[in-house]
């Protein structure tokens, strides 16, 4: 997420909802996790850089052992787990599960070595392949809660190959080094660079306001916190159809943003004068490090890896405030705005809290969310770093407010007279 930086939204309240069969699903999406680690040294997939961040060896043990424990040995005759050790070195936050290896000393896990691990991964991978070979079996109702159990464990694993890169890079920043993740065409790097905006004049789009519904409703996938779909009231807002670029916050930094206690919320305040911060997470004079490594800035490009306090700092500063998440989902429908999915999640001005008429799911998996819900803020849409295919309009990320690793911008709105 403070929020479980190994996985943010919960559990499907529905079936796969997936045109792909589910089976070339499973062989894409866990393939993709093992190319992620492609070219990287043995030493790299120890790397924690601090305690909210995990090792790639972690993140890929986790996700196996994810599957291993709520599907394979629950739901597969015969099926033998793992050590059972590993279980207590893999677990992130299930207490109802059992006990876990301390979340900062992740880093210090060199066994077991990545080879076995990834040979576990084969073992599970075989065994995902013989249980849906059992479902074919079993009638469709029996079949489905299984099948969504599966898929759920698919939108886990890409959340956490968006977040073994995010890891990655606040590890590699620490590196007097300065390694390279990946460099040149269709590096994340690369990606980013291809989506974003010219950084042109911001254009404001009104909405007159009004009783509005938000949310997910039955049928596709979707995590259990993107629902219930439900009405909120609105009052007239303008919002910019453009995200903040490096060009905008350099402004505000060269007025003196971080030197003025009226911009900043008191809690913010005191997180940066005791981190020393002064510019985005990631910028170094006039480059910032990437996971191309340290390269020139873009002035059009959205300014990124900001916290919530800094984001709410500069919308003070430009006049503005941050989008609450109906606004900003009731105005992504409309197909108006840019820089919506695939560049930066936008940090919102709303508390990440439960929906009306939420309830987690029964058992273990229905600690995925729920017990989640303070003391953090929601960001909307997604970013470079999002697998293909797994945003959407309804989805709800969630960080504490003085998270700024991840690839987050912002956005602003204003209130309409």
């Amino acid at each position: 997420m403070a929020r479980p930086a190994e996985s943010s939204p919960g559990p499907a309240a529905s079936g796969n909802g997936e045109s792909e069969p589910l089976r070339q699903r499973l062989i894409g999406v866990r393939s993709r996790s093992e190319a992620l680690i492609e070219g990287l040294e043995p030493e790299d997939l120890c790397l924690q850089g601090m305690a909210d961040a995990s090792p790639a060896k972690w993140h890929l043990g986790h996700t196996g052992w994810f599957f291993e424990t709520f599907l394979l040995e629950p739901h597969l005759p015969g099926w033998e787990p793992a050590d059972r050790r590993w279980g207590f070195l893999f677990n992130s936050y299930y207490d109802a599960v059992g006990a876990r290896h301390p979340r900062p000393q992740r880093g210090l896990l060199t066994r077991p070595p990545i080879a076995a691990v990834l040979a576990w991964r084969q073992r599970i991978d075989r065994g995902l392949h013989d249980l849906l070979d059992q479902l074919e079996n079993l009638t469709p109702a029996e079949a489905a809660p299984l099948l969504a159990l599966i898929e759920l464990g698919l939108q886990h694993e890409q959340q956490h190959q968006e977040l073994l890169l995010m890891d990655l890079l606040d590890g590699f920043s620490r590196n007097p080094l300065e390694p390279a993740y990946r460099q040149g065409p269709g590096s994340p790097e690369s990606l980013y660079e291809q989506a974003c905006g010219q950084g042109n004049p911001v254009n404001w789009l009104s909405h007159p306001g009004g009783l509005v519904e938000i949310g997910q409703a039955p049928g596709a996938f979707h995590f259990d916190n993107e629902a219930p779909q439900h009405r909120e009231w609105l009052e007239p807002f303008a919002i910019a159809d453009r995200l903040v670029t490096n060009a905008d916050y350099a402004s505000f930094i060269a007025d003196g943003g971080y030197r003025r206690p009226d911009l900043w919320m008191s809690e913010g305040w005191a997180v940066a004068q005791a981190r020393g911060w002064e510019s985005p997470r990631y910028w170094r004079g006039e480059e910032e490090f990437t996971l191309a490594g340290r390269q020139p800035r873009q002035a059009r490009a959205p300014v990124r890896h900001l916290s919530w306090f800094e984001a709410d700092a500069f919308a003070r500063w430009a006049g503005a405030r941050l989008p609450s998440e109906a606004e900003w989902e009731t105005a992504a429908a409309t197909g108006s705005l840019t820089e919506v999915f695939g560049l930066l999640w936008q940090w919102t001005g709303s508390p990440y809290r439960p929906y009306p008429g939420f309830s987690p799911a029964p058992g273990a998996v229905g600690e995925y969310n729920g017990k989640f819900m303070t003391s953090q803020f929601v960001l909307r849409g997604s970013c470079f770093l999002t697998p293909a295919g797994h945003a959407r309009l309804t989805y709800r990320n969630f960080f504490p407010p003085a998270s700024r690793w991840m690839a987050a911008g912002l956005r602003l709105a204003r209130t309409q007279p």
